[in-house]
């Protein structure tokens, strides 16, 4: 048993993509690493059927969240190729038998170097993990019966990529906006100019009510950021 804190879950109203029906979604954040990243689990509240997003360590700790609450887990997304984000997503694939998808393929170089990244930020080695599918934009993917877009947003990393669904009003941004901050581009294949571009002209166009989880950190809404994230302001 792994001594962590008792999930926070919260309810998210999904509607299908005819939308005439209603999925109960329940999302809850396992912080993973040193770096506290925020795996996420996204499931349907009725039939238990969800995902892992961006199982970046603490095996563990995601496994017992997930019997905890009964989830059926169908498949691994993941974000961006950072260690944070993908250090457990080889071993949990394994032990849980479901595929990987995500990020872009512009991240393979950053996913087959995931050992050098162990090394240069002190932690424990990990398996490298290969996906079963590369995502690009405009592709979906599947969380729990709800069909989510996906959209390619670099400047952090190379290949990472957003998941949005428009009915809804709600994303998986990962590391590309925070509350009140924004993704850092001082690593391998970062780009400051670059992500300022994904920002402003793939998530604002979303709409201000947009609201978000995060690689690290609290939920936010696209609006509350273009008007007050300082990183945001010029």
């Amino acid at each position: 048993m792994t001594d962590r804190k008792p999930l926070q879950v919260c309810l998210i109203s999904l509607f299908s993509s005819r939308q005439d029906l209603m999925t109960q979604l329940k999302a809850a954040i396992v912080p993973v690493t040193p770096f506290a990243q925020n795996c996420t689990l996204l499931w349907d509240d009725e039939t238990k059927a969800g995902v892992v997003i961006d199982p970046g360590g603490d095996v563990e700790a995601i496994l017992e969240a997930l019997k905890e609450e009964g989830i059926k887990v169908e498949r691994i997304l993941i974000t961006h190729g950072h260690i944070d984000h993908i250090g457990g997503a080889a071993e949990l694939a394994e032990t849980l038998g479901v595929p990987i998808e995500g990020p872009h393929e512009a991240d393979k170089p950053l996913i087959e170097r995931v050992k050098d990244q162990a090394l240069q930020f002190g932690l424990p080695d990990v398996r490298t993990m290969t996906p079963d599918r590369w995502l690009n934009e405009g592709d979906t993917v599947d969380i729990a019966g709800v069909a989510f877009q996906v959209l390619h947003c670099p400047g952090h990393a190379p290949g990472h990529v957003v998941f949005f669904h428009a009915p809804s009003r709600f994303a998986i941004v990962g590391d590309v906006l925070f509350k009140g901050s924004v993704g850092r581009t001082d690593l391998p294949g970062g780009d400051h100019a670059t992500l300022m571009r994904s920002i402003k002209e793939k998530l604002f166009p979303l709409g201000d009510d947009v609201a978000f989880l995060c690689g690290h950190g609290p939920h936010s809404t696209i609006g509350e950021e273009r008007a007050s994230n300082p990183f945001l302001q010029d």
